[in-house]
Order: structure tokens, then C-alpha cells, then sequence
């Protein structure tokens, strides 16, 4: 069993990222790594378009500086100039084919998720040459594409259905050999550099997610990924008892005092409350 408590920060803002709880129990002789960021030589401004963004004095000032005359008509909600939305750490999804250049396919889980069940399933999944394995999230008019991007942009219009259906981040399969035959990060770094106005959407790297997989997503069974466990305080719990992984995206995440109560035991089982590394993160028993 191995327990880390560490909050990954870098003396420049949008390196910052959340705080990570990870126990691996039953190794079964499985191999692990822990890598630093800078071990991945590749992610330089001349390669990364974010970070090249990152070098722009009006973006920091966007970002960076909390005044009135960076106001955009999104002003009033802070999250639209949070840097966390630019932090590598959340764009490192996207290199997954460089990160790993050995393997053909890998399973991406968020740090906000539990694993219930043997996830070796998805190795038999028959991805029909698609390059994302991902739970989609629409029902009724939620989650289509129009709530993630500008289609009143002639880009995004031209391109994609306002009426697709979008997908969650958390818990992805994917194939890194389609990838790779699509070029999948090339397509996510013309999107990127084609949004350094903050044009095409807004926010984070489930928009970007969405037009760089956007006809190369599987559709997996919904029992593979249960999601809204920090927002949506309705979900039923047979569909938590049926669900591989269950996600604690959104604001009330089990470790803090928010954290809705029905869903707390779901995490707090598993977390060895006499570790030295958890009782550095300053957390109490429940």
C-alpha cells in the first residue's frame, strides 16, 4: 500500500492542481511510477501551444489580474478566470501518446475517483478504431456540445453538431495506436492555438476534449462510470453499487466538510487514517 498526500505547485500559478490522495492496495505485481513534471522533456513553449499562451502579457493579465478592466461579460463568475484551467497538469491528458510512447492502450482515471471493480474489462472492448473510450453524459438537452463552445464562431459552427453529445473526463480508454493513426494531439494543438482569444469556449480541457475526440469516441456503458457524486446529491446508490468507478466531480468532494454525507463512506473506507502522509493532509476521521 503506498499513501500520497501532495499538492502539486510550482512557484508560477497555473502549475498549481489539486490535491492528490492515491492507495494502491494489492499490487498483484503490478508496476508503478511517479514522475515530475519536468521529467517530460517535450513540454516546452516551442511544442505546447498552453504554454506558449502562457507566455502572453495578456492572457497573465487576464488570468492573473483580478480588475475590473479585464472584465469580460462572463465578469461576474470568477471561474471563467481561474488559472487552474491552464495548468499542465490538467493538459497532460492530451500527451498521453508521448508520456507512454511503449504502449497501445491505457486507462486514464481522474484523482477524484474510486475504483469498485476490475477494470480489465475494457481491454476487451472492441473500440472500432476509436481512439476514446468515454461514458457520455447528455440526456434530454444536457451536456450537447453547444453548452461547451461558441458555435456562433464560423470555426466551431463549420465544424461540429451543437446537438452532439458530450462525453465525462474521469474515467477514459484509450486506444494510443488510433491516436496516433488519427494524430489526435495535433488536432488538439490547432484547437488550442485557434482558442488563444478565448473565442471558440471558455474553460478548461473538457472543450478541447470534445473537438479532438469528436468523431473518434466509443460510447462505453454507463456502469463503467458513475459521475456527479461532488454536485448531484440524487444519484441513486444502486447505480453507485452497479458502477466500476464512481467520480466525485464537482465542488463538494468527499475529503472537505462539504462533501455530501450519503457519498462520503464511498471514499472515507478507504483511507488509512493513521498514515503518516494522511495525517499530513490534515484530514479527520470522519
Amino acid at each position: 500500500m503506498v499513501s500520497l498526500c501532495q499538492p502539486w505547485s510550482r512557484s508560477y500559478s497555473p502549475y498549481l492542481n489539486e490535491m492528490v490522495i492515491i492507495r494502491l492496495m494489492d499490487l498483484q505485481g503490478a508496476h508503478y511510477e511517479v514522475k515530475a513534471y519536468e521529467d517530460y522533456k517535450f513540454l516546452n513553449s516551442s511544442y505546447v501551444p498552453v504554454l506558449r499562451q502562457l507566455e502572453s502579457a495578456n492572457l497573465q493579465k487576464f488570468y492573473f489580474e483580478n480588475k475590473l478592466e479585464n472584465a469580460t461579460k462572463d465578469a461576474s463568475n470568477m471561474k471563467f478566470r481561474n488559472p487552474k484551467y491552464l495548468s499542465m497538469l490538467n493538459h497532460l491528458r492530451f500527451y498521453l501518446p508521448e508520456m507512454y510512447p511503449k504502449l497501445q492502450k491505457i486507462l486514464f482515471l481522474d484523482d477524484d475517483v474510486v475504483v469498485q471493480r476490475d477494470l480489465t474489462g475494457l481491454w476487451k472492448i472492441d473500440m472500432d478504431g476509436k481512439v476514446n473510450g468515454a461514458v457520455e453524459t447528455c440526456f434530454g438537452s444536457f451536456h450537447r456540445y453547444w453548452q461547451y463552445m461558441n458555435f456562433s464562431h464560423p470555426l466551431i459552427k463549420a465544424k461540429f453538431n451543437p446537438n452532439a453529445c458530450g462525453w465525462a473526463y474521469g474515467m477514459n480508454f484509450f486506444d494510443l495506436n488510433s491516436w496516433r493513426r488519427e494524430k489526435s494531439t495535433e488536432q488538439y494543438h490547432y484547437w488550442q492555438t485557434q482558442n488563444e482569444n478565448r473565442l471558440l469556449w471558455k474553460l478548461g480541457t473538457l472543450p478541447p476534449g470534445l473537438i479532438t475526440f469528436y468523431s473518434t469516441t466509443k460510447p462505453l456503458d454507463k456502469s463503467w462510470h458513475v459521475l456527479g457524486l461532488g454536485y448531484n446529491p440524487s444519484i441513486s446508490m444502486e447505480e453507485i453499487r452497479n458502477a466500476a468507478v464512481v467520480h466525485f466531480n464537482g465542488n463538494m468532494k468527499p475529503w472537505l466538510d462539504i462533501g455530501m454525507n450519503q457519498f462520503r463512506q464511498l471514499w472515507t473506507k478507504y483511507v488509512d487514517y493513521d498514515d503518516s502522509f494522511i495525517r499530513q493532509c490534515n484530514f479527520a476521521p470522519p
